[in-house]
C-alpha cells in the first residue's frame, strides 16, 4: 500500500513523538519513542520503520513539525 503523507509532530500530552499516516480519507496515529531533541535523521528512520510495520511503502513525503 502507499501513503499519500507521513506528519511527525512532538505530542505533549503523551511525551512522545505522533506519526500520522494518510492514505486518503483514513488516518492511522502511532506514537513513537524518541527523545523531544532526536536530529532529523533519527526521526525519518523512526518514521519510516513506523510506516513500514503498518504495511505502507516507505518512500512517502515526510514533514516534521517541532
Amino acid at each position: 500500500m502507499h501513503a499519500d503523507r507521513v506528519e511527525m509532530s512532538w505530542d505533549a500530552n503523551k511525551s512522545n513523538w505522533l506519526v500520522r499516516i494518510v492514505s486518503g480519507e483514513e488516518v492511522i496515529r502511532r506514537h513513537c519513542k524518541a527523545p523531544k531533541d532526536a536530529d532529523e535523521q533519527t526521526l525519518r528512520t523512526v518514521a519510516k520503520k513506523t510506516v513500514q510495520e503498518e504495511g505502507y511503502e516507505p518512500d512517502v513525503q515526510l514533514s516534521i513539525r517541532r
